[in-house]
């Protein structure tokens, strides 16, 4: 696991130095605030989140951080790295091909390292979209202490619709997403999400998004408020 996540960060740092000579490349910054962190139906952290990010991007391809942090002792730090590239295939169709390292840091009392493997969460996902309908698989591999660190994962599937002002989602997963300790599959992300741009200016809107989301695996029911900067 360490040895993979090594060489992905080399590739990644090799691309981030090289790709300047490409053309039509774009950098782009920016922070997130939600009332709460609800991520495919499961929430983490207590509080408002923090989520910055930056990206670099040129032509399909994007090479990005993402990070999440909540404003309590439970924080549910998070600061992943993703490469991604996306294909053009038509008649309102797409096909996206992502990958994402998944990094935990623990809390400022408790810090983990990020050389730790067992700190990371690695997961290869496919996206595809046709007009108004988006479907998504994604598995996460991780370490498996309780197996001697042989390796593990996660299934995670959704199909998603936008009708009008409206997104709708339904997503179900393996193992960690389902709670199942059998590893059964189970449905854990309903939602209802919406956005919208509240007119500050007239040079400048705020965008303000909205989800309700239900989780039947969990049996818990979440409502998220966040703005965009």
């Amino acid at each position: 696991m360490k040895k993979t996540l090594l060489i992905a960060v080399s590739m990644l740092l090799l691309f981030a130095f090289t790709a300047p000579a490409l053309k039509a490349q774009e950098v782009d910054a920016g922070l997130d605030i939600y009332s709460s962190y609800v991520w495919r139906g499961i929430k983490f952290g207590e509080g408002a989140a923090f989520q910055p990010y930056v990206e670099f991007s040129v032509a399909g391809f994007a090479l990005g951080a993402w990070g999440s942090y909540c404003v309590s002792d439970n924080e549910a730090a998070e600061a992943d790295l993703y490469a991604s590239y996306g294909f053009d295939l038509g008649e309102n169709a797409s096909l996206s091909l992502t990958i994402t390292d998944y990094y935990f840091p623990g809390t400022t009392s408790d810090p983990t390292s990020w050389t730790d493997g067992d700190n990371h969460y690695f997961e290869p996902m496919v996206g595809l979209g046709l007009g108004p309908v988006s479907l998504t698989a994604a598995y996460m591999f991780y370490d498996d202490a309780g197996k001697n660190g042989d390796a593990s994962g996660d299934l995670y599937l959704e199909a998603g619709v936008t009708a009008g002002p409206v997104d709708l989602a339904l997503g179900g997963g393996t193992g960690q997403y389902s709670m199942k300790d059998d590893a059964g599959f189970d449905i854990c992300n309903i939602s209802v999400s919406t956005s919208k741009e509240i007119k500050i200016t007239d040079s400048f809107s705020l965008p303000l998004s909205g989800a309700v989301i239900l989780n039947p695996s969990y049996e818990s029911f979440h409502i998220v408020v966040g703005i965009s900067l």
